[in-house]
């Protein structure tokens, strides 16, 4: 596993395209996303995790969603999700 990707505090719109282009160099095994520094997750970020996670998914790997506040945790469960299902990349 290569070193884990710590995610940007603020995950909002201006930050889905980095995002994305980030993901994309990484996914050639499985990847590790650090959200030890997130105080704010968006629905785009959101979806641009759960796309890479679904594509790692069908390609035989993995995506896993570490360090995860309560904060972020109750922004994920409004949207109807929870660190485990992003990771499963579970729409």
């Amino acid at each position: 596993m290569t070193e884990p990707l710590v995610l940007q505090p603020k995950l909002d719109l201006p930050a889905a395209a980095p995002l994305a282009e980030e993901l994309k160099t990484r996914m050639t095994g499985d990847v590790q996303l650090d959200a030890k520094d997130v105080t704010q997750i968006g629905s785009l970020c959101l979806q641009v995790i759960l796309a890479a996670a679904t594509s790692l998914k069908a390609g035989g790997h993995s995506l896993s969603l570490t360090n995860v506040n309560d904060r972020v945790v109750e922004q994920l469960a409004q949207m109807g999700f929870s660190p485990e299902t992003v990771s499963e990349g579970r729409v």
